[in-house]
């Protein structure tokens, strides 16, 4: 068997890519050696908004009540997962009806490389003339004694029960989110980060912020702390810590690991294929193509770009990728300004520059910022937090960097994002009418 395309990977980049060749009329394959629909609509964005919508819902009754509202609301975890099940169970069929309409072959089965354009599918050697690898990113995996007790991201989403008390190890962006949503739900929850600052890639004046309300929501944050050891102790199990305060133990019902993710990239022998990767993935040129081998393609978390581990990213490389197989290299990739989110309650996002990042590229620009809880939108929504800071250059008044932590802050971010992106300056945003009130209106109070 011989295909111009296969496609490895059947996540939203890989069926970007695939249904693209499929189009202009290129043989094309796809396979995956999971249920198809990738990271983000099986087991990452799409079903923890679902569970955090919920816990959102919760809280913000939680913060009216005697404001107009009464009585209990809480969490049945059992019927929370299966409203999130009714998003993700459909979607690996949905996703093989579209490729069989686009007429394109599907696999369901490991793949591996057998030389530059051979791969075993399975238990069948196929050839393709042209090679995407879209297999995106699995979690890391913890090196200590006792590691085999602890579950990963992608465990938590089929938690059937939550325990009493959960231990998640890793200050990232995953940990929060699920932090946030277990505490909302009942659990105790303690997050274990070696390091002085979690969320060390965002603002930190913001992360500040959403440690303070996240504590005040109970959740225990130990920083400059060192999980060294996981044993189990019956049906619980005991954690051992290093850290500022000393040495100790920590007594959990569950031990999850958010120490980060990885390219997934060890099943694929790619030594064979002669295509070169490293620790942030396969190496390619800006066509997407790899450096050592020109039969193949990579894209999002697997390829090593200058791409943020978004799906959005990884969809929108895709489609850079799946132009230059059709008509040969000639798009290469350019990055927009690209928002991101910890949806925490309330969510922190960012976009552009982070302060830091301004001072060490040496640019002149002002900074914007305030702890807006007193504002009408604030009160309204009784924020525990509701911050922002914004940094304009002081040459041309170009945004140059946005960092919110509050109500919808992952949608308000958007409005920044697109304003950076059509190259608007703060006074435009200043001067335009928003709809009032909402909270896109305090952008430009911000800007």
């Amino acid at each position: 068997m011989k295909y111009d395309v296969f496609v490895i990977g059947a996540g939203m980049a890989g069926a970007a890519v695939a249904k693209k060749c499929a189009k202009a009329g290129l043989k094309t394959a796809i396979s995956d050696l999971r249920p198809y629909g990738g990271t983000c609509a099986l087991r990452g964005c799409d079903p923890k908004k679902v569970l955090i919508d919920g816990a959102s819902l919760q809280e913000q009754v939680q913060l009216h009540l005697g404001k107009g509202l009464s009585g209990e609301v809480k969490i049945d975890w059992g019927e929370l997962m299966a409203f999130k099940d009714t998003f993700t169970d459909p979607v690996p069929e949905n996703m093989e009806k579209g490729f069989e309409k686009a007429g394109i072959d599907t696999y369901h089965a490991p793949v591996s490389f057998l030389d530059e354009a051979t791969l075993q599918v399975g238990q069948q050697a196929i050839a393709a003339e042209k090679i995407v690898v879209v297999t995106g990113a699995r979690p890391r995996e913890l090196d200590m004694p006792g590691a085999a007790h602890a579950i990963t991201s992608d465990d938590f989403f089929n938690l059937t029960q939550l325990p009493k008390h959960i231990t998640f190890l890793g200050g990232g962006y995953i940990s929060f989110e699920f932090a946030h949503l277990a505490a909302r739900a009942g659990a105790s929850v303690t997050i274990i980060e070696h390091g002085p600052r979690p969320l060390k890639h965002f603002e930190q004046d913001m992360v500040d912020e959403l440690v303070r309300v996240s504590r005040e929501a109970g959740i225990d944050i130990r920083l400059n702390c060192q999980a060294k050891r996981i044993t189990q102790q019956g049906s619980e199990y005991e954690v051992s810590l290093e850290g500022e305060a000393g040495r100790g133990t920590l007594e959990t019902g569950l031990v999850v690991s958010t120490i980060g993710r990885v390219p997934e990239v060890g099943q694929l022998n790619l030594e064979k294929g002669n295509v070169v990767h490293g620790r942030k993935g396969i190496e390619v040129n800006e066509y997407l193509q790899s450096t050592s081998n020109p039969r193949v393609y990579a894209a999002g978390d697997v390829a090593d770009t200058e791409g943020l581990p978004l799906t959005p990213v990884a969809v929108y490389e895709g489609h850079f990728l799946a132009a230059n197989i059709i008509k040969g290299n000639s798009k290469k990739v350019n990055y927009p300004e690209i928002p991101t989110v910890v949806f925490t309650i309330p969510s922190l996002a960012s976009v552009g520059f982070t302060e830091k990042q301004a001072e060490e590229q040496g640019l002149d620009y002002s900074v914007n910022s305030l702890d807006a809880r007193k504002w009408f939108n604030g009160r309204r929504h009784r924020a525990p937090a509701y911050a922002y800071k914004v940094l304009v250059s002081k040459s041309d008044g170009s945004i140059l960097g946005a960092h919110l932590v509050g109500p919808l802050a992952e949608e308000t971010i958007n409005i920044f994002a697109l304003a950076m992106k059509a190259g608007m300056k703060a006074r435009d945003l200043k001067s335009f009418l928003f709809s009032y009130p909402t909270m896109a209106s305090d952008v430009s109070y911000m800007a």
